[in-house]
């Protein structure tokens, strides 16, 4: 059976030549064997939200959205079905009295695409959403059914966290958790020469605070949210609090919630989006650039808004932060409108400041691009050739990104 395929932002359409919805892990099996026997490609498929071609086959289509829900949990972590999406998730969760340390601004995903392209939230003291995998189950492309943690397998476990989907069909993965805890956002305008000057001091005294500058006005939108029980942030050794803002401080909105209901956004309007991870101490000087080029090059057209976080470093090894902390950057543009010509330029301004696309959405690199920037791409490489000797998921798309000219 077969069917078109058309991704959340309407920018990624094809038809692969078979669809499939497996129930368990033993239909996966069974798909991943006859696409080898045949020389097919296979590619698993989340929630769709993903701007990227990652998913793109002339080959079998797999989603797992009914293979989802919690298997087990405990005190601290939960072991969870790949399909299960984001928002479903978090309720599952905190009825258990349970939480993720943290999330990225949608809920739409699935975990196991979420954690396989990155996706990342905000605050100096997190990780993107891969950091918080501790064990990874999946069918290889030999039809293996294989388990990676810190005890088994352990070797693959900085390539399962976070694997485009070419190691494997991630079925389950663990989570490590907290006790569920409520967090209280708050929302106010500011010039955007006063964000950037205050930029640092409300990272380190708020848990999560992130920004958008909106190219028409040339004012900014900051978020900050903090535990409403007071515990302090990780990276923080203070209070949380406001700086003084010379009358600008005028909180737009204050919300205390669960930490699934306050940090996604509701995203009725779709778009399109390109972001890069910069390194943190790069970001005042790419900021500044892609600024000034929106505002002298594409004001005219730029409908929405760009977006900035910062992510803690870590050692997965296709991850955006890995090895340093990271800044990213955001353009993101309605989906109505034209945005190639304008992405194109902010990813030559987000290269010249040693930038990593992030994996799920808009670029232009190939995998001679990307080897530089990552330092264990050798590495990562060596385990998706152990684990797919016959390129079952690798789709041309993926070659394009990972096998070099």
């Amino acid at each position: 059976m077969s069917r078109p395929f058309v991704n959340w932002s309407g920018s990624l359409a094809f038809t692969p030549s078979g669809y499939a919805e497996p129930a368990d892990e033993d239909e996966v099996r069974e798909l991943v064997l006859r696409a080898r026997e045949s020389g097919n490609t296979l590619r698993p498929v989340g929630s769709g939200h993903s701007s990227s071609p990652l998913v793109r086959t002339d080959g079998t289509l797999v989603s797992l959205h009914r293979m989802a829900g919690v298997i087990d949990k405990d005190s601290d972590r939960a072991t969870v079905r790949g399909g299960s999406r984001l928002k479903e998730l978090g309720e599952g969760l905190y009825k258990a009295g349970l939480a993720m340390e943290n999330l990225g601004d949608v809920d739409y995903q699935s975990i196991a695409g979420a954690t396989a392209t990155g996706t990342h939230g905000t605050g100096l003291g997190f990780g993107n959403l891969s950091t918080q995998v501790s064990e990874v189950r999946l069918v290889t492309g030999t039809g293996e059914v294989l388990d990676v943690s810190a005890t088994r397998n352990s070797d693959l476990l900085p390539a399962a966290r976070l694997s485009l989907g070419v190691l494997g069909v991630v079925t389950q993965l663990t989570l490590d958790l907290q006790t569920r805890y409520d967090l209280s956002r708050r929302t106010w305008c500011a010039p955007v020469e006063w964000t950037l000057d205050h930029l640092a001091d409300l990272q380190h005294t708020n848990r999560n605070v992130d920004f958008y500058w909106y190219p028409r006005s040339d004012l900014t939108q900051i978020r900050t949210m903090n535990r409403a029980d007071g515990a302090s942030a990780p990276s923080s050794t203070s209070t949380s609090r406001t700086p003084k803002t010379d009358g600008w401080y005028a909180p737009r909105e204050l919300e205390v919630g669960p930490t699934h209901r306050t940090i996604p956004q509701n995203r009725k309007l779709r778009f399109e989006e390109i972001e890069y991870m910069l390194p943190s101490e790069a970001f005042p000087f790419c900021f500044a650039e892609v600024r000034r080029r929106i505002l002298r090059r594409h004001r005219r057209i730029v409908g929405w808004r760009v977006l900035v976080r910062s992510i803690a470093a870590d050692d997965i090894w296709l991850s955006n932060a890995y090895g340093r902390p990271t800044t990213a950057i955001a353009c993101l543009q309605n989906a109505s409108l034209p945005y190639e010509e304008y992405f194109r330029d902010m990813e030559a301004v987000f290269r010249q400041y040693g930038g990593r696309p992030h994996w799920g959405k808009k670029h232009w690199l190939t995998a001679d691009d990307l080897r530089p920037l990552f330092p264990r791409w050798d590495d990562f490489q060596a385990a998706r050739r152990r684990l797919d000797p016959d390129g079952v998921f690798l789709a041309p798309d993926l070659a394009r990104l990972l096998e070099e000219a």
